[in-house]
């Protein structure tokens, strides 16, 4: 499945897919993802409780799926495009390579703090390329 959408009449069509028949749509758009494990099921609701379950049992890295999937093909194009909110602030632009470094750089400094694999932490910061380094770590 293609999921890139050129046209508002493309838009609409993919959209009324998305509502007409939810879990056909998702699921066609998560298999475009690398899974550890496939789901059982694509969505459980119960709007009693309210309790809505997406993908139930499924597993995913979506660092995998975001950035290290990119790197042996596009490591040199552009992952992050970021645009100040001054015009007087240069645009920067990082690529997959360079994302992934700063990313990996990131992820040993959380380590050296003692975060580890299933803890929680906040990420407090503006709409910086930083806070996505920090999201993917």
């Amino acid at each position: 499945m293609s999921i890139k959408i050129q046209t508002l009449s493309g838009y609409m069509h993919e959209y009324q897919k998305s509502v007409l028949q939810p879990e056909a749509f998702w699921s066609r758009v998560a298999e475009t993802f690398h899974w550890k494990k496939q789901w059982d099921e694509v969505v459980n609701w119960n709007f009693e409780e309210p309790k809505v379950e997406w993908f139930v049992n499924g597993k995913l890295n979506i660092t995998e799926n975001i950035l290290d999937r990119h790197l042996y093909t596009h490591a040199n194009r552009t992952a992050i495009i970021w645009e100040p909110n001054d015009p007087n602030e240069k645009v920067r632009k990082l690529t997959y390579k360079e994302l992934y470094e700063q990313v990996n750089q990131f992820s040993n400094a959380l380590k050296q703090k003692g975060i580890k694999k299933g803890d929680r932490a906040v990420i407090y910061m503006p709409m910086v390329p930083e806070a996505a380094i920090a999201m993917l770590a």
